[in-house]
């Protein structure tokens, strides 16, 4: 990856333990159903899904215990979890919408939960895989 330029490229255990703090609050929200929450993640989605993303509180804790605890730093490119993070954005937008009006967030949220479960323990990234497929389809450049 070394022609990939330094802004191209993010820590992938910062990424991992980001996806961590979305799935507990997920999992906070399917308990509360505190409609604060997918509002927080519409913002934190949003921030790093739309090139801000050094203004994610989510980003910024994470970069903190990552320092802390001293994770291994593993450059990873970056497009591909940016796309990753806007589709996090339309499930958070959904859930928010979906609880105005007053229809069940539970299949939205457990689906958000699950690929931040695959992401933060597994290192499998759903919608890198979408960002890829639609590369190859030449949808995305």
């Amino acid at each position: 990856m070394s022609d990939i330029s330094h802004q191209a490229q993010t820590n992938e255990s910062k990424i991992r333990v980001i996806a961590l703090f979305v799935l507990v609050i997920a999992i906070i929200y399917l308990l509360t159903l505190s409609i604060i929450l997918p509002i927080f993640l519409v913002i934190d989605f949003g921030l790093r899904g739309f090139n801000v993303g050094h203004l994610s509180p989510l980003g910024f804790v994470a970069d903190k215990l990552v320092k802390t605890f001293r994770l291994p730093i593993k450059f990873i490119y970056l497009p591909p979890k940016r796309f990753a993070a806007r589709i996090g954005f339309l499930f958070s937008v959904t859930i928010v919408v979906l609880q105005i009006v007053g229809i069940n967030t539970l299949i939205v949220t457990i689906i958000l939960a699950f690929f931040a479960f695959l992401e933060s323990f597994l290192s499998i990234c759903a919608g890198c895989y979408v960002y890829d497929f639609l590369i190859k389809l030449k949808i995305l450049r």
